[in-house]
């Protein structure tokens, strides 16, 4: 059965085109506000901000249009996994609520890994490799994990067949469903025990899986864009990962997304749509400057710091407008 269950895989991978069935999302021009306001603040403390700063890839192409904010702003990059921020201080700050807010204009594309346009990176750090098959304080690759992707992947031989049982396994053992305290953490035990979170757990369940078997696989967040709305707030973050195979390069998953729309199931393992803006990689995350608390889960909201400690008690806010083109209307 297992025999017959690859087989049956290895045709859909080589007679699907990406899009024909499916249908594409293309490409997305689009403007979009990140802002935020750090409140009560006590006069005197010291304060130190940190702001993810998304930046072009062969994926999207990022322009800053502006930036604000109460304190000066310093461009940074953290040398690990090349994610840029931006950064401000107040030695001693002198009110209670300072204000930041970075606009883009981001032209985002449709990602292929086969059987459609673009470039594909088919080589890769060997220092970079393997940390991508690290364990993450939260993503441990041994214990449950291995036992599971053992199990999970046995009769396969290539990391792309893998990979694939991996991705099925995840999909059909989990659910999304935000009710209760302990999603969104990406803490890939809890979200084994609990089948059930956002997709910080799915993707979490993927790498730990995925890197128990000698498949490098790394983490990426941003938001996500209403696909059918031209103009919205956008009320939190959305994450999915990327394995890498020799043959191959950098190889995309969407797990959540997939669960959402199980229309699409094979479409998001190996593509990805344009309705998303990417900002940082990564887990367990050392800022620039390091910041004093511990190593960040993932980067996707501004980390505050007041008098050396994390400060919570920040109001976000995160919009976007597609920008019609030259001679046309939104």
């Amino acid at each position: 059965m297992m025999r017959s269950a690859l087989a049956f895989i290895a045709v859909v991978w080589l007679c699907w085109v990406p899009g024909a069935a499916q249908g594409t999302s293309g490409g997305r021009h689009f403007a979009f506000h990140y802002a935020f306001k750090i409140q009560n603040v006590s006069p005197g403390e010291e304060l130190r901000v940190w702001i993810p700063l998304a930046h072009s890839d062969e994926f999207q192409t990022v322009k800053i249009t502006r930036m604000s904010g109460d304190l000066v702003l310093k461009k940074r990059r953290e040398s690990t996994h090349g994610n840029e921020m931006l950064y401000a201080e107040a030695r001693k700050a002198e009110k209670a609520e300072y204000s930041f807010a970075v606009d883009y204009d981001v032209a985002r594309n449709e990602r292929f890994s086969w059987g459609g346009p673009g470039k594909r990176l088919l080589k890769e750090s060997r220092a970079t490799l393997r940390r991508e098959l690290a364990p993450d304080a939260l993503v441990p690759v041994t214990g449950l994990p291995l036992e599971l992707a053992v199990q999970a992947t046995q009769g396969t031989t290539t990391p792309l067949e893998k990979a694939r049982v991996i991705y099925d396994f995840v999909f059909r053992t989990m659910r999304y469903d935000k009710s209760g305290t302990g999603w969104g953490r990406g803490d890939t035990l809890w979200a084994c025990d609990a089948k059930h979170g956002n997709c910080t757990d799915f993707h979490s369940i993927f790498l730990s899986m995925a890197r128990s078997q000698g498949i490098p696989a790394r983490f990426a967040i941003g938001f996500p864009l209403p696909e059918g709305k031209n103009a919205a707030e956008v009320p939190g973050y959305h994450c999915w990962a990327d394995f890498w195979t020799d043959s191959k390069g950098w190889v995309p998953v969407d797990i959540s997304e997939a669960w959402k729309h199980p229309e699409r199931k094979d479409y998001f393992f190996g593509t990805l749509d344009a309705n998303r803006f990417e900002l940082t990689k990564g887990r367990d995350l050392k800022l620039s400057p390091p910041q004093r608390g511990p190593l960040l889960n993932y980067f996707v909201y501004p980390y505050v710091e007041v008098g050396g400690k994390p400060w919570s008690n920040v109001n976000h806010s995160f919009s976007f407008a597609d920008v019609a083109p030259p001679g046309g209307t939104r």
